[in-house]
């Protein structure tokens, strides 16, 4: 009895640790009463009636490719003693079920050294929804990018894009280096605010209709030399994804699948939206449980090693989520007021190597190398961009929060 105790246990805390709490903000406005229905084509992104739904449902909605899960799953068990973590915001002291009932959190959790030291979901979420990655998806671009580049696919980062991908050939995206393109520094002009009206719409239009590589190519005005600022733009992702199946011979889902999703042990199988000429989408639409985000996030805390292999290249990744490697355009505080940016990936200020991959709505996987922690968040926010209102920066008093408890910044 003693011994399957011991057994059982693990898994009882760790049910604990995931059930749901008890309220979660604005259940009404998004779709309680209709057991938060999944959107369609035309308003799953805009209409927050449908945001929880359509975010951890998209693949039922639109077209994917699938990343198999791996045969032997990277266990991950429950802290034997589950911390007790606050954060300071808003001039007071919270706690991690204060920051559930003030957001629209889907999803929470929180894991140290490889075990979960917290998980929670809202809105009737569960751990077998594959939540939507958004602009997340960025990062795993960039991880493809960095393997290509070991694998000798592609021979140097200082490459022209169109060397690759003969298609943009004479075009401004085409006459930029792809290490420009990681840093989002082509210089190209292109708008992305988020509001169905600026050049990510057209663009996304363009690219269902036309193919990927002629919607890059509509954009034609550099307005800064490349490599010499950060400015935001999908489409830069596109460019690289474009490159990838270019130098691969496959699909972005496929080249990952025996690379990164099964070798990192994921418990799930993971989607990715494609378009209609058979790329991902690969600037967002990526879908995964909580967990398996959480298991990306141990490796990438582990500097992409798992059990002894190396699954993601070193320097590669660190050259892509450490700051101090980037020229001082890319900086936190200079590319943006917060936070640098690495190769698509998010930098946070301070002389420790911490890094985020980040996705409209208030999709994060944050990470500290160091301590070997990692949180990530599912969400459907008021807004697309989450510092339009209190979420990004009660985020990152909790992330501060977490961090405190083992180290400091």
């Amino acid at each position: 009895m003693t011994v399957m105790w011991r057994t059982l246990m693990p898994c009882a805390v760790l049910l604990a640790l995931a059930l749901p709490a008890a309220a979660a903000p604005d259940e009404a406005q998004l779709g309680k009463a209709a057991g938060y229905p999944i959107g369609t084509r035309a308003n799953w992104f805009y209409d927050e009636g449908v945001r929880v739904g359509s975010f951890s449902n998209l693949d039922s909605l639109l077209p994917h490719h699938t990343l198999r899960k791996a045969e032997a799953p990277l266990p991950l068990t429950a802290a034997a003693h589950p911390p007790d973590i606050e954060y300071r915001f808003e001039n007071r002291t919270m706690k991690l079920d204060d920051f559930l009932a003030r957001q629209r959190v889907t999803g929470l959790l929180l894991i140290r050294n490889g075990e979960v030291l917290f998980e929670r979901y809202q809105y009737d979420r569960t751990p077998a929804h594959r939540f939507v990655s958004h602009s997340m998806a960025k990062s795993i671009v960039s991880i493809a990018i960095g393997m290509a580049l070991a694998e000798g696919k592609i021979a140097s980062l200082d490459d022209m894009v169109a060397q690759y991908v003969p298609k943009l050939a004479g075009s401004f995206y085409g006459e930029t280096s792809i290490r420009n393109v990681l840093r989002m520094s082509s210089g190209v002009a292109f708008s992305e605010t988020y509001d169905g009206n600026d050049d990510l719409r057209k663009f996304t239009l363009a690219r269902h209709t036309q193919g990927s590589t002629a919607a890059l190519r509509m954009f034609q005005t550099r307005e800064a030399p490349q490599g010499a600022r950060f400015h935001y733009a999908s489409s830069e992702t596109v460019i690289l994804t474009v490159l990838l199946r270019e130098v691969t011979g496959t699909t972005l889902s496929g080249y990952l699948t025996g690379r990164l999703w099964q070798p990192m042990g994921a418990e799930g199988d993971a989607t990715w939206v494609r378009t209609s000429d058979d790329t991902e989408v690969g600037a967002g639409a990526f879908n995964a449980t909580l967990r398996d985000y959480g298991r990306l996030g141990v490796l990438l805390a582990n500097d992409g090693a798992v059990g002894g292999r190396q699954i993601v290249p070193l320097d590669y990744l660190l050259e892509a989520t450490d700051w101090h490697r980037q020229p001082p355009a890319f900086a936190p505080g200079r590319a943006t007021p917060f936070f640098g940016y690495g190769y698509q990936f998010w930098t946070f200020p301070g002389e420790k190597r911490r890094f985020a991959m980040l996705g409209v709505y208030g999709q994060s996987i944050f990470v500290d190398p160091e301590l070997k922690l990692v949180m990530v968040v599912t969400a459907a926010a008021r807004n697309a961009s989450v510092g339009k209102e209190t979420f990004a920066r009660e985020r990152s008093a909790v992330w501060r929060g977490v961090v405190g408890k083992y180290g400091n910044w």
